[in-house]
C-alpha cells in the first residue's frame, strides 16, 4: 500500500506543478493570489472533515504551528508568482532543493548529524543549483527565443526569473526546519521554545492557516483591489483548482507513504520534480539547452540521494 501512495503523492504534486503552471497566467498580477485562494479553500475542506471525523486542533495548536505552516505558505506564494517568470522545468526542481538547506540548518542549529551520503546530496544540488542560474541567466538572447518557438509562452531573461525559485527553496526549508523543531518529540531546542505537536495535528493547523490567508488574498484582490468575480471562469481558473486538489491530496498521500514505509517512499516522492518537468515538456512544449538540462540532473540526483540518505537513516 505504500507504494501506491508515494507514487499517488509523487504524480498528484506533479500534477499541482503542472495546474499551478497552467494557472499562472503572465497578464494576470493577481494569479498568484487566486492560486492561494483556490488551495487554502481545498485545504479549509480538508481541514474540517479531519476535524469532524476525529482530529482535535485548537487555537494554541494552530498559533504553536504557526512558524512552520507560515514559512510554508510564504513559500508557495513565491513559488506561484515564479511560474509566470520562468519554465516549469527550471523551476519545480531548484523549489524542491530546499531539502538540502533544510539538512544544513538542522546541522548548524540543531545539531543533528549529517551523514556522508547525505552530504554529497547537498553538495550535489547546490552545485546544479548554482550552475543552473548560471544558464539560465547567461544564454543569449537569440538561443532563449529560438528554443522557445514551439514553447506555449515566451520568457525574457530576468534576475527575478531565477530569484523567485530560489527564495521559495529557502523559505520552504525555514519550514522544514521548524517541522523538524515542532514536532520531532524530546528535541531540547523545542521544549524550550516551542510545544511539540503531533503530525496530525500540525497538518490541519497548517490547513486552516491557509484557509485563513485565503480569505486575506480574497479580501485584497476581490474587495481592495475591486476584481470583478463575474470576470473568473472556469477556462480560465479551472487549472488552480484542479492545482489545488493535486496539493492538499499529496500532502495526504506523502504523510501517509511515510508513516508506512519511509525508506521506499521517499525516493520516489522526491522524484515529483521530474514528473513535472515531463509534463511542461509534453504538454507545454518546454524546452531547455544542455546546459540546463545538466545541471537539472544535477539537482535532481542530488535530491534523490538525500532521499536516500534519509530513508536510510530511519533503519
Amino acid at each position: 500500500m505504500w507504494l501506491v501512495l508515494a507514487i499517488v503523492a509523487m504524480l498528484c504534486w506533479s500534477g499541482s506543478d503542472f495546474f499551478s503552471k497552467l494557472g499562472s497566467k503572465p497578464s494576470d498580477k493577481y494569479s498568484h493570489w487566486k492560486m492561494v485562494i483556490a488551495v487554502g479553500v481545498v485545504m479549509g475542506i480538508h481541514a474540517f472533515y479531519e476535524m469532524a471525523t476525529g482530529t482535535k486542533v485548537t487555537m494554541q495548536d494552530i498559533i504553536y504551528y504557526m512558524p512552520a505552516s507560515s514559512m510554508y505558505i510564504l513559500s508557495m506564494i513565491f513559488g506561484y508568482v515564479s511560474l509566470r517568470y520562468i519554465e516549469l522545468s527550471v523551476s519545480s526542481p531548484i523549489c524542491n532543493s530546499s531539502g538540502a538547506i533544510a539538512a544544513i540548518l538542522c546541522f548548524l542549529v540543531l545539531g543533528q548529524t549529517v551523514d556522508s551520503l547525505s552530504t554529497i546530496g547537498i553538495v550535489i544540488v547546490s552545485a546544479g543549483v548554482i550552475f543552473l542560474g548560471i544558464a539560465e541567466y547567461t544564454e543569449d538572447d537569440e538561443a532563449k527565443m529560438k528554443r522557445q518557438l514551439k514553447a506555449n509562452r515566451k520568457y525574457t531573461k530576468s534576475v527575478l526569473a531565477i530569484l523567485l525559485p530560489i527564495l521559495y527553496c529557502i523559505i520552504d526549508a525555514l519550514g522544514t526546519f521548524f517541522d523538524a523543531v515542532i514536532l520531532e518529540e524530546g528535541n531540547t531546542f523545542m521544549t524550550n521554545v516551542f510545544h511539540y505537536l503531533d503530525e496530525d495535528v500540525a497538518n490541519v493547523a497548517y490547513e486552516l492557516t491557509f484557509l485563513f490567508m485565503a480569505v486575506v488574498a480574497f479580501i485584497y484582490v476581490f474587495v481592495i483591489k475591486k476584481q470583478k468575480l463575474s470576470a473568473l471562469s472556469f477556462k480560465e481558473e479551472g487549472p488552480k483548482g484542479l492545482g489545488a486538489i493535486c496539493e492538499t491530496a499529496g500532502q495526504f498521500a506523502y504523510v501517509y507513504a511515510l508513516a508506512a514505509n519511509s525508506v521506499g517512499a521517499a525516493p520516489i516522492i522526491c522524484a515529483y520534480c521530474v514528473v513535472s518537468s515531463v509534463w511542461s515538456s509534453i504538454f507545454l512544449k518546454e524546452r531547455l539547452s544542455w546546459k540546463h538540462y545538466a545541471s537539472l540532473v544535477a539537482v535532481v540526483g542530488g535530491i534523490i540521494i538525500m532521499g536516500v540518505a534519509e530513508s536510510l537513516a530511519e533503519l
